[in-house]
């Protein structure tokens, strides 16, 4: 049994939030899309996106485990199918076109974000060769020359050459201030010659595509220490020709790849920069000012926040992979008897207590995880359609906010629900037989990619805090706070209500004993603590959002009746926010009195008894 041959997703859940639960028509009615998408569009969007998934990226996923990426002399070898299945995305406007503001058959964020949820999960090894690729085409768009744009877009856009995020180096990790890849001039005007080593490059080698081009992150010669004076840079493996072609070999070459637990059909390089002297990139944006600042770091953000969003995403779509196929092996796996009818016959699996709560355990942060995610792309429609200034300020900033949560929150626990789902298989999940082994390594490292998620939980203490002198996160904090106050005594729902004004307290002392340790000079204890802080912030926005739409399905069970098809999904949505405030928003609690309790046992323990295992 193996997972391209389980294969088990539904679009219902995204049409629920994009019909019914957001609203798109601000956004579909914008100069940039009252001419391509009305609200009758989605449904035939999300189910062909489901459709190529199913038919095209799943059925390739085992080759990708089997055969992996091979390294060969220097050069990379994917498995043979990947390389329809990537085209076939990329011709089929789900892919890097999508980036193309002059295409008229772009889609908006969020609905373009439900399509990439169903690839993801079909084919995790396979969707960083094009996602990353989508991302890299709209740096160069933003920043680029128009020489450069004129020699790149329309490739990358197609798929025709990939495009690659060349950050870490060997040694450097996250500490991206301290890489020693560097920059020098030549004649030509905005040409500099490259000249490093960089690690961990997903797609960094590949023969899918006739071109790479690596955005790379070097320092010119002359340019300030640290993050501040690096630049950014599009470097090809082939340098084009006059025609725009792939012409004579840029001195990029693959050093090897990493043997991964998981992703094993993705490639992850090692890529050395002009190791023969005569490699060449072009400059994105300005060079350094007189004080040695270059703009790479800020320009490479622009992906890397996006890459993050794209990270928790696809940890969502493994986890609802992971999920849906445990609650079909649940429901067919008949073993033991109800607690309740000891000498009764054996039942499936799905009727015993603890497989329920593991299934709901899954069920509730998927749909909080989706909601999150599909809310936070509608933000970032609006901010990128709306013409009213003060509507894209507020979604930019909660934009911000939401980043580092969707990107660590979802990912830490998208891990432990696909574990949960391992666990409801019991032995047999355990076995490579099964989908859930595959998807449990896969899904492992989207905690790592784009930033770990210390670095999330440090960027949501230390900067989303504080930013705009703290008013933009107070303000966030509010918006919740006035949801949870209007809808106290909701029927059927004021405990759930009452649970979650008791975590909005919870969370607010929360961030005053937080920010007195700061205030005191205790900056370690917001280290120490802030990976905590994230999931607490998590929970309580996710429990925010799965009332607000517990709220919505109610009324939907009240208009249809009990009778109709859809009254077991709007059940379901209940239940999700029921069980999600009663069983995970309590544990805001238990954080704060850990945090009040500041105990520091973890750094005063010497170094040397941790060492002793």
């Amino acid at each position: 049994m193996s997972l391209a041959t389980n294969y088990i997703y539904s679009s219902r859940d995204h049409k629920f939030i994009l019909k019914e639960w957001l609203d798109l028509g601000p956004v579909l009615g914008s100069d940039r899309y009252k001419n391509s998408y009305g609200i009758d569009d989605i449904d035939p969007v999300l189910d062909n996106a489901l459709k190529v998934a199913r038919e095209v990226l799943a059925p390739c996923n085992d080759d990708g485990d089997a055969l992996h990426a091979r390294y060969e002399n220097g050069r990379v070898k994917t498995p043979d199918s990947y390389k329809k299945a990537y085209f076939f995305v990329q011709e089929n406007g789900l892919g890097s076109s999508n980036k193309d503001h002059h295409d008229e058959s772009a889609l908006p964020c969020s609905i373009f974000a439900s399509c990439s949820e169903y690839l993801a999960a079909a084919n995790p090894g396979l969707g960083p060769y094009f996602m990353a690729t989508t991302g890299a085409a709209g740096l160069v768009q933003k920043y680029g020359s128009e020489k450069v744009k004129q020699v790149f877009l329309a490739k990358m856009f197609s798929g025709q050459w990939a495009g690659t995020m060349d950050l870490t180096e060997p040694g450097g990790g996250s500490d991206v201030g301290d890489i020693l890849t560097r920059a020098y001039p030549t004649d030509a005007p905005g040409v500099y010659r490259i000249v490093g080593t960089k690690c961990f490059i997903t797609g960094g080698e590949q023969d899918i595509t006739e071109n790479i081009v690596h955005l790379t992150l070097a320092r010119i010669e002359g340019a300030a220490p640290g993050t501040r004076g690096i630049s950014l840079f599009v470097v090809p493996k082939y340098w084009p020709d006059e025609k725009g072609g792939v012409g004579s070999f840029n001195d990029v070459s693959c050093a090897g790849i990493e043997h991964k637990m998981g992703l094993r059909g993705s490639s992850t390089a090692v890529v050395s920069y002009g190791e023969e002297g005569h490699c060449r990139g072009y400059l994105l944006g300005d060079p350094p000012g007189e004080d040695g600042t270059g703009q790479g770091m800020a320009q490479m953000f622009d992906m890397m926040n996006e890459e993050r969003m794209v990270t928790g995403h696809a940890a969502t779509a493994l986890a609802t992979i992971a999920y849906n196929n445990a609650a079909q092996y649940a429901s067919q796996r008949i073993q033991g008897r109800k607690l309740t009818n000891p000498k009764g016959g054996r039942v499936p699996i799905i009727k015993h207590e603890d497989v329920r709560r593991m299934l709901m355990f899954q069920k509730a942060h998927i749909d909080a995880f989706r909601a999150l995610i599909i809310f936070t792309y509608h933000l970032l429609d609006l901010a990128e359609t709306s013409t009213d200034p003060e509507v894209v300020k507020r979604a930019r900033a909660t934009i911000e906010v939401h980043t580092p949560i969707i990107k660590a929150y979802c990912s830490d626990l998208g891990f432990l629900c696909i574990s949960e789902a391992m666990q409801v298989y019991g032995g047999y999940g355990y076995s490579e037989e099964y989908p859930v082994a595959q998807i449990l390594r896969d899904s492992r490292i989207y905690a790592i990619w784009e930033g770990t998620n210390f670095i999330q939980a440090l960027d949501l203490v230390g900067r989303k805090w504080t930013m705009g002198k703290g008013q933009v996160f107070t303000a966030w904090l509010k918006e919740i706070a006035v949801f949870v106050g209007k809808n106290q005594g909701a029927p059927g729902l004021e405990r759930e209500f009452a649970v979650m004004q008791e975590a909005c307290q919870h969370y607010q002392d929360i961030y005053r004993t937080v920010g007195g340790y700061a205030m005191t000079g205790k900056l370690e204890l917001a280290g120490l603590y802030a990976t905590r802080i994230l999931h607490a912030t998590g929970k309580l926005i996710c429990g925010k959002i799965l009332l607000d739409q517990a709220l919505l399905a109610k009324r939907k069970m009240e208009e249809i009746g009990s009778e109709h098809h859809d009254y077991p999904f709007y059940q379901g949505k209940v239940a999700s926010a029921r069980f999600y405030v009663r069983n995970i928003v309590p544990e805001i609690e238990t954080t704060l009195k850990v945090v009040k309790d500041a105990d520091t046992s973890a750094i005063e323990v010497p170094e040397e008894a941790l060492l002793l295992g």
